[in-house]
């Protein structure tokens, strides 16, 4: 649950651009959307090591579109 310490004097604007900041940090959305549908382990392990070797081959110029 995200708080956002408002004073009294403060506008109602700047308080929801502090709680969309917050809201964002947090990473809330990303984790609605991973616990909508369960993923083996297995097929977790794989796409890691899809995206380790996607991220190697971009880093050393090896990777053709």
């Amino acid at each position: 649950m995200l708080i956002i310490d408002s004073k009294d004097c403060e506008n109602i604007d700047k308080a929801l651009k502090k709680y969309k900041k917050k809201f964002e940090k947090a990473r809330i959305l990303l984790q609605l959307r991973t616990r909508q549908s369960f993923t083996k382990p297995s097929v977790k392990r794989r796409n890691q090591v899809l995206k380790a070797v996607y991220k190697q081959q971009l880093a050393t110029g090896k990777f053709e579109d």
